[in-house]
């Protein structure tokens, strides 16, 4: 067992970690208070091929893997988790059900230009009715010739109206079914953009399908085999949630430990004060196990292995570790950790969203749990 990282893993950390601090860093609490996303971010990102890492060059990405994939988001959320989660839904989200479900027309066409950067992915299945139970949704497919008729509408749309590309689920006659929907498309619009407490430069909005016509060669996968596709993609996706999670945490700590360090009470370094220092070294400790179970899940889906359940733990996990991690930061800055001077306060009101979306805790423990019994 070695848990050394690879050359590769290491090269890219550092690749995404100098880019996260230059190009990143610097307008992250801007662009959180104006919540605006930054296109040119983007565009730097697939410049450095971080919009296809775990996509063979075939299909226009780099041909790595998705540990190297959970690793960019890590190092891009240790500065701005909106950034973190772009990548993450563009990738895990939009890009994944495409690459594992799609055709090889599917791909070329659409996977392809995602992994170089020139369209941006999203994915669709939440409803207003229908968050957790996924199979309660109302919005409806139905064949009309060569094109299936879409109606309903979407919400809680990570990438929304920034994308090229959705991914949406229709109930249809034979069941569940995805589609690869097109901003083209006619019949489909941007409906709300939702205010959030955090993640805020990542645009989060409504969609809606009034007599969308989508070709029927945009089917993906079998026609009612929506269900199992949305599934198997948030199985993925919770690892780019819970590498999310522990850049958050590890940014909030490094945040925490720097200004232990420098602010003094009563003559010294309040990191000298016990009470500080053991909040640290618990912090800590969290952010590492939760990194070591993020990998290992990556891992195991790289390695073609069963992942639902440690992609569940993950996310549980990390999700926890980041809510922790930095609340207990806010408590170290004490008044000024309140305050917008300091970028702790952001990365709380980020770290919440980790515990809600992609599966909320309650469900990954739902998850977990049949798992053990199976």
């Amino acid at each position: 067992m070695n848990f050394m990282l690879s050359e590769e893993h290491d090269m890219i950390r550092k690749m995404v970690r100098d880019f996260a601090r230059k190009e990143v860093a610097p307008t992250a609490a801007i662009r959180d208070e104006e919540e605006r996303f930054d296109e040119d971010i983007f565009r730097k990102m697939a410049e450095l091929g971080l919009t296809g890492i775990p996509w063979p060059e075939k299909y226009g990405g780099i041909g790595s893997d998705y540990l190297a994939y959970c690793i960019a988001v890590e190092e891009l959320s240790r500065v701005c988790a909106s950034t973190g989660v772009t990548l993450s839904a563009h990738t895990s989200l939009a890009g994944w059900p495409i690459y594992a479900f799609g055709t090889e027309e599917q791909k070329m066409r659409y996977l392809k230009p995602m992994a170089l950067g020139e369209k941006i992915g999203a994915y669709g299945l939440t409803e207003s009715g229908s968050g957790s139970d996924a199979g309660g949704m109302k919005t409806t497919a139905r064949r009309d010739g060569e094109h299936f008729i879409l109606n309903g509408s979407k919400i809680f749309i990570t990438n929304g109206g920034i994308a090229d590309l959705y991914i949406v689920f229709a109930a249809a006659e034979e069941g569940v079914t995805a589609f690869i929907i097109e901003k083209e498309c006619e019949g489909f619009s941007i409906g709300k953009k939702e205010r959030k407490m955090g993640i805020r430069s990542s645009p989060t909005t409504e969609i809606i399908f009034d007599h969308c016509r989508v070709p029927a060669e945009n089917v993906l996968g079998e026609i009612g085999s929506g269900f199992k596709i949305a599934m198997k993609t948030l199985d993925g996706g919770r690892n780019g949630i819970a590498a999310q999670a522990v850049g958050i945490a590890q940014g909030a700590l490094d945040a925490a430990l720097q200004y232990a360090q420098e602010r003094k009470q009563f003559g010294k370094p309040i990191i000298a004060n016990q009470g500080i220092s053991f909040k640290l070294a618990d912090m800590a400790t969290a952010i590492e196990a939760s990194r070591l179970l993020t990998y290992q899940a990556a891992w195991l889906e790289t390695e073609g292995e069963p992942y639902g359940k440690a992609s569940a733990m993950s996310k549980l996990l990390a999700g926890d570790t980041a809510m922790m991690v930095t609340t207990e930061a806010v408590q170290i800055f004490g008044g000024y950790g309140y305050t917008k001077d300091y970028p702790v306060e952001r990365y709380m009101r980020d770290a919440k969203i980790t515990q809600i979306y992609e599966g909320t805790q309650e469900i990954q423990r739902l998850v977990i749990s049949r798992m053990l019994t199976k």
